[in-house]
């Protein structure tokens, strides 16, 4: 029997201000409504600065809205943060490990760290490891790691605790192409999985081949949320630079239309 599909993640009206000497208030996202479901891959795409980072931030609980909800595995950001932490993984490309210690040592202390269970965190940790082809480096330093293992151990930190939700912000940033194709298919595997994945990218190409929705975000507004396949139909584009395009400057924008059928940037 399949796995029901459930709604792990939601947003409504999510907003967040900053105040800065120069400019004054600065609307970073702007009432920004959004959901990921289990098995589902939801692309955030924007320019750099459209307010994909701040979104997801707040997601994490990394910063806390100026207004407006968002639930993650049921959780309120603001009202249950420490059970929010527990149920996501957050990952970028900027994610720092400890190099003194081994890719081992890492991938045992996130797991410890998020909760998850202790006499359970050993078989765990020898999972990923098998799981991520560390077994010749695992007891390695991370500092010696190659930048393509650095990534796998990095990864493979992120999903340490089995986190129902796990957030990818630009996480191909600076990777070769090879080491992009293989996050890429690790992430597909993640979904696969059953896991909900916002996945935020200004790099068109990745969105077309990986997500199973594309929400385009615009100085921190969402300016049409849909499948592919549905963003195509509505804008009479087929290539989603175009539809990235026609949306920027001023297009009508599409609601949510696969939101209902699913579910029943950078930093300013």
């Amino acid at each position: 029997m399949e796995n029901s599909v459930e709604t792990l993640i939601k947003t409504e009206g999510l907003t967040k201000i900053f105040y800065d000497e120069s400019r004054g208030e600065v609307l970073a996202v702007d009432h920004v409504d959004l959901t990921c479901s289990s098995g589902e891959i939801f692309g955030l795409l924007g320019a750099n600065g459209a307010g994909k980072t701040t979104t997801l931030r707040m997601l994490a609980t990394v910063l806390q809205p100026t207004s407006g909800s968002a639930w993650v595995k049921g959780h309120e950001v603001r009202a249950a943060p420490e059970q929010v932490r527990e149920s996501l993984g957050f990952y970028s490309a900027s994610t720092a490990l400890y190099p003194k210690i081994t890719a081992r040592e890492t991938l045992r202390f996130f797991a410890t760290v998020n909760k998850y269970p202790a006499d359970l965190v050993e078989p765990r940790v020898e999972h990923l490891i098998e799981r991520f082809g560390l077994a010749d480096y695992a007891d390695s330093r991370v500092e010696k790691l190659s930048s393509g293992m650095k990534q796998k151990v990095s990864i493979a930190r992120t999903v340490a605790h089995d986190p129902d939700v796990l957030i990818f912000d630009e996480p191909t940033v600076a990777l070769d192409v090879l080491n992009a194709l293989e996050l890429r298919k690790i992430i597909a595997q993640l979904r696969d999985d059953g896991k909900a994945i916002i996945f935020s990218t200004h790099v068109m190409s990745e969105a077309e081949q990986l997500c199973d929705r594309i929400g385009i975000i615009h100085e921190g507004k969402i300016l049409a949320t849909d499948t592919l396949d549905g963003l195509r139909a509505a804008t009479g584009h087929h290539y989603l630079e175009e539809i990235f395009v026609h949306f920027a400057q001023g297009g009508n924008t599409v609601g949510a239309i696969s939101e209902d059928a699913a579910s029943d940037e950078e930093a300013v």
